[in-house]
């Protein structure tokens, strides 16, 4: 790297803030979670077990190829709805997506707790875009959900 070029280090939550910007139709739920960043992300982080109980919308979420980062994972909403999705996760970072579903979250300390951004919904087909009907609702109760687990 070109020690004259400017370097930044852009946070989860920011950047979950900054794909989503990208997303029409996409709405960013951000909140302050008074727990430690681990305990946090331990439960979003358990994409098989702890991630549902807080994302409703997934009746089952099942990861069936891990390489690092990148995930592949088949989910049924409790609606009916499957979806292979594809992504990244990371401590504080999870990025899942179909032809049909998005999902992100994300996660930092934030002093003596965290701040957790959620987004996701249902896609539309060929478009950069998301139906936003519900979706701010769904965070506030990702959100909701959450803190009471914690």
């Amino acid at each position: 790297m070109n020690e004259f070029w400017p370097a930044t280090d852009v946070d989860p939550v920011r950047r979950l803030h900054a794909l989503a910007a990208g997303v029409r139709g996409a709405h960013v739920t951000e909140a302050y979670v008074d727990a430690p960043f681990e305990r946090v992300w331990s439960l979003l982080g358990d994409l098989e077990g702890g991630f549902g109980q807080v994302v409703t919308d997934m009746e089952r979420l099942r990861v069936v190829h891990r390489r690092g980062e990148r995930v592949e994972a088949l989910a049924r909403s409790r609606f009916g709805p499957r979806a292979r999705l594809r992504g990244v996760q990371r401590p504080g970072w999870c990025w899942l997506q179909s032809r049909f579903l998005l999902i992100g979250v994300a996660a930092r300390p934030d002093g003596t707790g965290t701040r957790v951004a959620f987004t996701g919904g249902v896609r539309v087909p060929t478009r950069a875009a998301l139906i936003p009907v519900g979706v701010r609702r769904e965070g506030t109760r990702n959100v909701s959900r959450l803190t009471a687990l914690l």
